[in-house]
């Protein structure tokens, strides 16, 4: 007996900008420009386009499982260039262009890629990475001129031929690279597979999830150089749904303005982003009637801010948690549950598990309404980090997120704080081990720590404790140090001196006591 059959479909990412094409040519992306124009483009001249890019690049001796780092904004040009590179089998490696050049040299080097495309704005940014890999890097700028040592793309994308071949090549290559930004200690690089980009898709779309549909106008603020975007540009084509993106303006006016034109009904970003426009509103007046709802993650939801949003905006709060690790995201507040919470992060779509455990990393017998180790597995969950031989998960599979949490009776996740000292400021994380590395290297600094204190803005923003050998040091004298050597948003906002650190019974600086005296919202 011979068993029937079904057709061999491949999930790979150019499939989604393919069915859009064909399917809903009325929709597609519209960017917002820094002099006030919106400029708009339907999915079946972007996939033109892209596939040109990708003869350009394959002209640049550019192949298959070969890494293009990506410099810039939330643009047009941007999502051609991620389809350009992903549909022609090759792996985009974004790069987040508010870490130091150092750092992003680091990583650059390390996925040794040959071409960087970036915004015209960045480019002092793009040729001081250039300078820091060893590997000869071609320099591409998309949104601007040709400017020194650079080629524009677009007059390159007009000269290249179309019908570039996409998709021959098996879903589980690789198609992203991201980067953990070092965090915890050396960055660690995150590979995405086209299977677990496509399969995360299909999370996403689904009711209780992002609910996306192709009656949608999604804006996406959060970055397309941050954990792709989580997902939004696979998203909104396989919907038919169309994308607004900010370009580099996401200040609250600049927001209301692209919302109204653009008719936008959901918006995805962190907290601050909600905040800048909520204030902007609240002062200066105005509606954004067909915004339904906004999705938020990356750092905590204030729950007066989350209230202020839902009254003055008429909107539907969803909150969300994820991680790069999780393609990324993990779970997604239902805009249909009666019962939605700041603090609730919603349950995981099918595909993705969670698991609380003990510091050892043995389930706990109790999965519910209990704080533990936070651990998830799923088809879109990274199995090993870039370069490393050695497995990121555990025999069976799970992988330790570094949150702890708590899941209720109704399955719904809450991350109830850090199993490390990691601070998380306006979605992006911040390493106070490096920023302490550097002050107590001072003369006249005896002992220093970093804490995240409390911020009704951002989440959290550094605060640095120290005691000093010498008193006289200004607040100048000891945060000056730190220029150039961490991301200038990293820099605490404020210095306290302590006559004495407080230290635990193995001798080490008692952070904890540290956070429970000076990490409350400053007053």
């Amino acid at each position: 007996m011979i068993d029937g059959a079904m057709q061999p479909f491949a999930l790979t990412l150019d499939k989604f900008l393919a069915h859009a094409a064909k399917w809903r040519p009325d929709a597609g992306v519209a960017t917002a420009r820094d002099d006030g124009r919106v400029e708009k483009i339907g999915y079946g001249e972007l996939m033109a386009r892209s596939r040109r890019v990708s003869a350009v690049l394959a002209g640049l001796g550019v192949s298959l499982g070969d890494k293009v780092a990506t410099l810039a904004w939330n643009t047009q040009a941007h999502v051609e260039a991620w389809f350009a590179v992903m549909g022609m089998g090759s792996v985009c490696h974004t790069l987040n262009p508010r870490l130091t050049p150092e750092h992003l040299g680091a990583m650059a080097a390390r996925s040794g890629a040959r071409v960087l495309i970036f915004s015209a704005d960045l480019a002092d940014l793009a040729r001081r990475i250039a300078q820091l890999v060893p590997q000869e890097v071609r320099l591409l700028a998309i949104d601007g001129p040709a400017l020194e040592g650079a080629e524009a793309l677009e007059p390159l994308i007009a000269d290249a031929p179309d019908g570039f071949a996409w998709g021959e090549f098996p879903e589980t290559a690789p198609c992203g690279l991201c980067f953990t930004s070092g965090t915890t200690g050396a960055p660690k690089g995150v590979t995405y597979t086209h299977r677990a980009s496509y399969l995360h898709t299909l999370r996403a779309l689904q009711a209780d999830s992002m609910a996306i549909t192709g009656a949608d106008t999604v804006l996406a603020v959060v970055p397309m150089f941050h954990a792709n975007a989580w997902g939004l540009p696979f998203a909104t084509p396989a919907a038919g749904a169309n994308l607004v993106l900010p370009g580099r303006n996401a200040d609250g006016a600049s927001l209301a303005r692209l919302i109204r034109a653009e008719g936008v009904t959901i918006a995805v970003g962190v907290p601050t982003v909600w905040l800048g426009l909520l204030e902007h509103l609240e002062a200066e007046g105005g509606e954004v009637p067909s915004l339904k709802r906004i999705v938020v993650g990356g750092a905590p939801m204030p729950p007066a801010l989350m209230e202020r949003l839902e009254r003055r905006l008429g909107v539907i709060v969803q909150t969300s948690w994820g991680m790069t690790e999780l393609s990324p995201s993990g779970t997604v507040a239902s805009a249909h549950d009666p019962v939605r919470s700041a603090g609730l992060s919603g349950r995981p779509a099918v595909g993705v598990d969670l698991m609380v455990a003990d510091a050892e990393g043995r389930p706990l017998a109790q999965q519910r309404n209990i704080e533990g180790h936070l651990h998830v597995r799923g088809a879109a969950v990274v199995e090993r980090y870039f370069g490393e031989a050695e497995p990121a998960t555990n025999a069976e599979g799970w992988f330790a997120t570094g949150d702890l949490a708590r899941i209720d009776e109704a399955g719904n996740l809450a991350i109830t704080g850090r199993a490390k000292d990691l601070i998380k400021s306006g979605g992006e994380w911040i390493n106070p081990a490096e920023i302490e590395a550097v002050v107590s290297a001072l003369p006249e600094v005896s002992l220093a720590a970093v804490i995240g204190r409390q911020d009704p803005k951002w989440g959290e923003r550094p605060i640095l404790l120290v005691e000093l050998r010498e008193p006289g040091a200004s607040d100048a004298a000891l945060l000056a140090p730190l220029e150039g050597k961490v991301a200038s948003w990293w820099i605490p906002d404020e210095v306290v001196r302590l006559d004495a650190m407080p230290l635990a019974a193995t001798g080490k600086i008692d952070k904890l006591r540290l956070r429970a005296e000076f990490g409350g919202v400053a007053t």
